[in-house]
C-alpha cells in the first residue's frame, strides 16, 4: 500500500525519526534508542515512512538500516507555498496599514 506523504509527517514521532535520519543512516535499534516506545512500534513507524517514500530500508546481514530521502517532502513544500504566499501578502498589507496609521497619528 502506498501512503500519502502527509500521513508520514502527521505523527510527531515519525517527524522525529525523519530528523534523526537526516543526520545519518541508522539501524532500527539505534533509532529505537531515541524513543521510549517499543522497537516493534518504531518498526511500524518506519514502515509507514517507507511506504510514503521518505525512508529506505536496506538489509545488511541481520540488520536493517534506514536512510532518509527528502525528495517526497517537496510535495509538502509545494502545497505549503500557496499558504506562505497568502500569509506574506496579508502581513505585507498589515504592515502598510500600520505604517499609514502611525503616519496619520503623528
Amino acid at each position: 500500500m502506498r501512503r500519502d506523504v502527509f500521513q508520514a509527517i502527521a505523527d510527531p514521532r515519525r517527524r522525529e525519526i525523519i530528523g534523526l535520519l537526516t543526520k545519518r543512516t541508522m539501524n532500527l535499534n539505534a533509532v529505537a534508542e531515541h524513543f521510549d516506545i517499543s522497537r516493534p512500534a518504531i518498526s511500524k513507524h518506519v514502515k509507514i515512512l517507507r511506504e510514503c517514500g521518505l525512508v529506505a530500508v536496506k538489509k545488511e546481514g541481520r540488520e536493517k538500516f534506514c536512510s532518509v530521502d527528502l525528495r517526497k517532502l517537496e510535495e509538502v513544500d509545494q502545497w505549503l507555498q500557496h499558504y506562505r504566499d497568502f500569509w506574506n501578502r496579508k502581513l505585507d498589507a498589515l504592515q502598510v496599514f500600520l505604517d499609514e496609521e502611525a503616519n496619520n497619528n503623528k
